[in-house]
């Protein structure tokens, strides 16, 4: 079906306005998330779409939240879904067939941040990025807002002295 085909990968957003996480509210990965996100770029906005990452019921609730964030109302430009590590039946619900379906159906981009570095259930496969941790994804998804504003500040004194140039081979002209 190419459910894992990497051809199928989309980019992650250059600088998202909002991202949409799905994860358990009272999770570390969730703050992880956060902490993150705010200080790479404090203006970033995050939606929450609440889950039940381990457990009974938490195939059908990390599919709810993904198909949650996927509503245009939202307006989530990537998603971050995932959890911080455990033990394999833990991560379970990751590798079940309906979640991995949902990460392949969203119509938003949608980073994998499921447990730690060794941890590699099948929705990191299914996934548009597969982050090791939920700081990672957060790291991926979120540029450093003084870097870009450096940038900007770089550029506009190029195209300033560019301009200047300009003028000054004009004017030689003109005379």
């Amino acid at each position: 079906e190419g459910i894992f085909d990497p051809a199928r990968k989309r980019r992650i957003p250059f600088l998202p306005r909002r991202i949409g996480v799905a994860t358990s509210p009272t999770g570390a990965a969730l703050r992880d998330i956060i902490k993150v996100a705010m200080h790479r770029y404090p203006n970033i906005e995050i939606l929450l779409a609440p889950a039940r990452v381990q457990g009974r019921d938490a195939e059908a609730s990390i599919v709810r939240a993904i198909e949650e964030l996927n509503r245009p109302q939202w307006e989530v430009d990537v998603i971050i879904c995932g959890r911080g590590g455990g033990s394999f039946e833990d991560l379970m619900p990751f590798n079940e067939e309906a979640v991995v379906r949902a990460f392949y159906g969203s119509r938003v981009p949608i980073i994998s941040a499921v447990g730690h570095q060794i941890d590699h259930p099948l929705c990191d496969d299914a996934a548009d990025y597969a982050a090791p941790t939920p700081s990672a994804a957060a790291e991926h998804a979120v540029p450093v807002k003084k870097e870009l504003d450096d940038e900007i500040e770089y550029l506009f004194m190029r195209a300033g002295n560019a301009l200047a140039s300009l003028m000054r081979q004009r004017a030689i002209i003109i005379e």
